[in-house]
């Protein structure tokens, strides 16, 4: 059994780890929306009423999708938690970033749709996956270690997707399409580096605490329970709207 393994074991890690588990379910539970890809309506407004190129507004709101985007963040954080290179953060994090962008500006040129309901069950799959690879369940299971770059990038197509299929309900003006994409995905890479300085920084501080192993398994047991609240309410949704 490994330290990350035995944290779990620990019932004052246990305890400790209710409190943050609960609070984070209630924001989960407690969303505008249940959707992880919502756009609030302002912006939705905005969105349904400009045309022509809009470089600027649009950077401004792929950002703010990033950073408010609680299913990406909590991919994010997953994806880095047990990177201690910058080399290998690079990497993943351009993986991540060149699934989301793939999809999502070709989704919404083509106009590709998923119900909503599902692609957002999909992505909260994404987040108990790699919380799972994280505490080292497939080989424990399997006996094997799935690609985690292959997931990485695969996990970030079904992300963009998402956000295509959302952006396509509000049908955005065809007058100055490309560029506008172009700016939000910008944008959307800007929020990704901004939420991903947040997460090094506060891992760098955290890695130094001699009880990060015990508290690393209870944090990805967290995350993966919060994936799958994600996966339910969005099931949920599908069966009650259909």
């Amino acid at each position: 059994m490994t330290a990350v393994q035995r944290g779990w074991t620990d019932p004052g890690i246990r305890r400790r780890a209710f409190l943050p588990f609960l609070t984070l379910s209630v924001l989960f539970l407690g969303a505008d929306n249940a959707l992880a890809h919502n756009v609030t309506e302002g912006d939705a407004g905005y969105i349904q009423e400009i045309w022509g190129v809009n470089i600027v507004p649009f950077m401004y709101l792929g950002a703010k999708h990033m950073v408010t985007g609680y299913d990406h963040v909590l991919f994010l954080f997953g994806v880095v938690f047990f990177l201690y290179r910058m080399k290998d953060v690079a990497i993943y994090v351009s993986l991540f970033a060149l699934g989301h962008s793939t999809t999502m500006l070709l989704g919404v040129w083509f106009g590709w749709g998923i119900n909503a309901y599902i692609i957002d069950a999909i992505i909260g799959l994404s987040v108990v996956y790699k919380a799972l690879d994280n505490l080292g369940a497939y080989q424990r299971w399997f006996g094997f270690q799935p690609d985690t770059k292959a997931a990485t990038l695969i996990f970030g197509f079904f992300h963009g997707t998402g956000l295509a299929t959302k952006i396509l309900d509000y049908e955005i003006a065809s007058d100055g399409l490309l560029a506008n994409l172009l700016a939000f995905n910008v944008g959307v890479e800007l929020g990704q580096i901004m939420a991903l300085a947040v997460i090094l920084i506060v891992m760098g501080f955290w890695r130094k605490s001699p009880n990060f192993f015990r508290q690393a398994y209870t944090a990805n047991v967290i995350m993966m329970s919060l994936g799958f609240i994600l996966m339910g309410v969005q099931i949920t949704g599908y069966f009650v709207a259909t």
